[in-house]
Formats: C-alpha cells, sequence, structure tokens
C-alpha cells in the first residue's frame, strides 16, 4: 500500500526549497528514527510530467542533465503532523540538505531561462527499522505526496492588470492594519523570474522577506507589489537583451501601478518606493527617470542600465531623489563600472544629497549555513547582491562607512521607511 508524505517548502536566499519531509505514522514512535535510516530518492518533472533536462549550474546553461538523484537527510526525528519535534510524535520529519549545491531539493529552475515551478516527486524508503508502539517498521516505502505547505508566500495574492494593450500579471502584500494610510513598496523582478507563472516574481527571490513582521514594523504596515512581464524589464521590443536603455514595458508598468493605487485608497501617494534586482534594478532606474517627482524614494539592486544611455538632463533630475545602490565588484553579468558605479559617481558630482551605495567586495552566504566542500562559507556569484539586501546586510555606503539614523547603523529598509516624496 502506497504511503502518503508532505512536503514542507521554504523561501530561502537561493529560492524555495523542500526542506522537510513529514511522513505520518499508524501509530507514536517509541525511539528516535536514524537519519541514515532513509533512501530519499528525487524525480523533478515539468507540468506534461516529464523528466526535466536542467542546466548543470547558473552559469553553464548549455549544459544539460536529466533532474533526478538522491536528496541527503541531515537530521531525522519524532514530530508531529506539522513537522515539529514531538518526543513520542506519530510522525517522522527527515530534514534535508537545500541551496545552491543541492538543486535536487529545489522548486523552481529555468530549464529555458525563466524559472517555472517544478513538480518533484519523491520516494522515500525506510532502510532501517523504526520502532513504533505496534513494534518494530521496516522497509516502509512512501511515495504519494498528499501536498506542499508553505507559509512564507501564503498571504500573496495574485492578479492581472486591465490594461487593453499589455495586460501584466502581479502579486501583491495589504496590510494587516490599515487604520491610516500605509506606503507602497514595488518590487521589480529579475530576468529569470519573467514569464507567467506570477509566483515566481515573488518567491523565486526573498522577496517575501518584506512582509515578515520584522520589516513590516519599521513601515508601520507597507503594501508590496511585485509585477511580473512576460519577457524581461529591459526588452526594447526586440525580446532580446541589449544595451538600448529602453523597455516595452513602461507605459504598460506604470498602468500597473496606477491602477493598485486607485484598488487601494489606503496607499499613502507620497511614500511609494521602488526596487528591483539586475532586470529590474534597470526598469528602477528607468521609472525614476520617466517618472520624476512620482516616487518618494528608489532602491536599485546589481542594475542594468548602461550609465551612457542616461543624459546629464536626466542625471540631474535623478539627483532630486533619495536613492540607495547595491552592486558587488565582482559581478560578472552587470559590471558596474558600465552601470551603477558610474551613475553614481554623476549623481554624486550632480550634488545628490540623499544618496547611498553599499558596494560589496563579492557576495558570501551569512545567514543560511552553507559551506563549500572544504567548509569555508559559501560564495555566490557576484551577481547576487539582492542576497545581502533582503537579509538587511545593506548598512554601509560607498566607502565602508556604516550608513547612521538616530546614532545607530541603519540599512536599506530602515532608510527606506524615512523617506517621503518632497
Amino acid at each position: 500500500m502506497a504511503r502518503g508524505y508532505f512536503a514542507d517548502v521554504r523561501v530561502t536566499d537561493f529560492g524555495p526549497y523542500v526542506t522537510k519531509l513529514v511522513l505520518p505514522m499508524e501509530n507514536k514512535l517509541t525511539q528516535e528514527p536514524e537519519k541514515d535510516g532513509f533512501s530519499v530518492y528525487v524525480e523533478r518533472r515539468n507540468r506534461r510530467g516529464e523528466i526535466m533536462q536542467l542546466p548543470l549550474n547558473w552559469l553553464e546553461r548549455d549544459k544539460k542533465e536529466p533532474s533526478v538523484g538522491y536528496a541527503e537527510v541531515t537530521d531525522a526525528y519524532a514530530s508531529d503532523l506539522g513537522g515539529r519535534r514531538t518526543p513520542g510524535g506519530d510522525c517522522i520529519t527527515l530534514e534535508l540538505a537545500y541551496g545552491p549545491l543541492h538543486s535536487i531539493t529545489a522548486e523552481i529552475s529555468a530549464p529555458d531561462g525563466f524559472n517555472v515551478s517544478v513538480i518533484s516527486e519523491y520516494c522515500i524508503t525506510m532502510t532501517k527499522p523504526v520502532r513504533t508502539e505496534s513494534g518494530a517498521c521496516a522497509g516502509l516505502v512512501f511515495d504519494r505526496k498528499y501536498g506542499n505547505r508553505c507559509s512564507d508566500y501564503a498571504e500573496f495574492r495574485e492578479s492581472v492588470s486591465s490594461d487593453p494593450e499589455l495586460p501584466l500579471r502581479y502579486g501583491y502584500y495589504v496590510p494587516q492594519t490599515l487604520q491610516e494610510k500605509k506606503p507602497l513598496i514595488l518590487w521589480l523582478h529579475g530576468a529569470g523570474e519573467g514569464g507567467s507563472e506570477t509566483k515566481i516574481a515573488y518567491m523565486g527571490n526573498k522577496v517575501t522577506s518584506m512582509i515578515t513582521p520584522e520589516i513590516q514594523e519599521l513601515f508601520d504596515g507597507a503594501y508590496l507589489l511585485v509585477p511580473q512581464c512576460p519577457t524581461m524589464w529591459l526588452d526594447d521590443g526586440s525580446h532580446k537583451y541589449g544595451s538600448t536603455g529602453r523597455s516595452m514595458y513602461i507605459r504598460a508598468l506604470k498602468a500597473v501601478i496606477d491602477e493598485f493605487i486607485s484598488k487601494n485608497p489606503g496607499i499613502d501617494r507620497d511614500r511609494i518606493y521602488i526596487g528591483g534586482d539586475s532586470n529590474g534594478g534597470f526598469m528602477t532606474v528607468r521609472m525614476c527617470i520617466d517618472y520624476p517627482g512620482f516616487f518618494a524614494a528608489a532602491f536599485p539592486v546589481c542594475e542594468a542600465l548602461y550609465d551612457n544611455t542616461i543624459s546629464d538632463a536626466q542625471i540631474r533630475e535623478l539627483a532630486k531623489l533619495p536613492m540607495w545602490f547595491i552592486h558587488s565588484r565582482n559581478d560578472p553579468v552587470v559590471i558596474p563600472a558600465e552601470t551603477a558605479d558610474a551613475t553614481y559617481q554623476r549623481l554624486k558630482a550632480a550634488g545628490a544629497k540623499n544618496l547611498h551605495f553599499s558596494f560589496f567586495d563579492c557576495i558570501v552566504d551569512r545567514h543560511e549555513g552553507w559551506k563549500n566542500p572544504d567548509g569555508t562559507p559559501f560564495e555566490y556569484i557576484g551577481h547576487f547582491a539582492w542576497i545581502p539586501l533582503f537579509n538587511r546586510d545593506c548598512n554601509f555606503d560607498y566607502d565602508g562607512s556604516p550608513v547612521m539614523l538616530d546614532g545607530r547603523q541603519a540599512d536599506v529598509f530602515d532608510w527606506l521607511a524615512r523617506q517621503r516624496r518632497q
């Protein structure tokens, strides 16, 4: 008889992963299971039911292999049905290895450039006996998924703009308390999160961090709007990556923002903040140029708008807007000397008064505990500067000095919550 399991998903610094499997038992456990007493085989399939052929890694896109294999079990214990450690519980929870070195447990992947959801099928075999109130169980197989469970993005809702020419999908969050007007944070996804699956735009990276109590309390509650474009924001109509500095989505994106504001009268129009990463960082700066005076502040991350496409007149106007750039010097995808660094220097020379830049030497894991095979902290490719943003590590300026507010070091979100349209 097929036995079932629950897969618990968490949005991590590297996207959503199955971090736990919960196996319901017929009786309570009388001793703790052993983590090496289970074999966990995974097949990752597309919506057509085919095993996915996926790139070996983020940079080697053309080398693909079938996405099948065994997941590493890092811990096993008696639990309740929610996966909480419970001595004598009537379930077994297996914690799995996850992250950039364990792609087999990832819940999204990019077979052809855009991230899509993966249908992961697990087959868990008990290879060592487990003792329960009714005696020892051995050789049980759990291969029927009851479902995925994830609370990280459960509060997001989804919709589509009513623009007749170019409707855009979007995810959004409405704060819990609306006694007074609240700010709106607009987040623009990177190129890998474009497409037609809206949730990818807000869970492909840890955008969900912006609805956590920690960040929401800074704003006394904030709306979050995450639009998604079918291709990439820097698509100038050619459907290719380019350096023209133009986008075919400018008008459609502004229409989404205006429509969302009109549907939510609780939004404070003097506190509309815009940010995004890479392709979305490009669109962040582009929108600030094209709609001067509309936004209260901007926080572009590894932004991809080539500085040579920005005129001196646009720089002078942009210098009036509070801005905080985030980038890494070793970014091999978007070269900061051609984009953010060059633009920052021009803004500074133009007299920008409220301007910051957290410029990292490299992007190293500081929060997930991921290690390289030699035991050193895992280092991401330098393009992934959104990781320190969402972990609130962007709290220093271009020269390395701390950004201070009210006598204490402040990060982008501390700063953002103080900004109002002038």
